[in-house]
């Protein structure tokens, strides 16, 4: 456990005036572990100050830096890695706009299978027809089953 007073004087600044104005309140909790352990708090104490876990304390004492305030992010709020880069969500939304037979298509509509397919292969990345839907959802376009047509024939998607 670091001594009483272990940060220098800027860290110790930096570090109150990202308690006060970083958006983050885990990582403004781990902020407030290291100042209480700077004025000589015990792991216990700050525990059962903040009431957090006592491996909560100990783990971020150790690997929580004052310097790199990334540090005190953990990853859990990242978020998965996304395949669609923007160009790939543009030239969905532009040919999602345009009918099938402008790109030389027998069918009269795009189903999110078919989009996927297509996209596929003009950028070589892979989705699932429904991962192509909730992007298209995302953007608030709607899909919408086939009409029936006269003579109760479906209308192809």
């Amino acid at each position: 456990m670091p001594a009483k007073n272990h940060l220098s004087q800027p860290q110790r600044e930096k570090l109150l005036k990202n308690l006060k104005e970083h958006k983050n309140p885990y990582v403004r909790e781990k902020i407030l572990i290291l100042l209480l352990m700077n004025d000589g708090k015990t792991y216990q104490e700050i525990s059962n100050f903040l009431k957090i876990a006592y491996p909560t304390v100990a783990y971020w004492a150790v690997h929580g830096d004052p310097d790199n305030l990334d540090s005190f992010l953990d990853g859990r709020r990242s978020g998965n890695f996304s395949k669609v880069t923007q160009e790939y969500e543009d030239l969905l939304l532009e040919v999602v706009e345009k009918e099938p037979a402008e790109y030389g298509y027998e069918f009269g509509r795009w189903t999110a299978a078919r989009l996927a397919t297509y996209l596929e292969q003009i950028t070589g990345i892979k989705l699932s027809g429904s991962q192509v839907r909730r992007r298209l959802e995302k953007k608030k376009y709607v899909y919408m089953q086939g009409k029936i047509q006269p003579g109760g024939q479906t209308k192809s998607s």
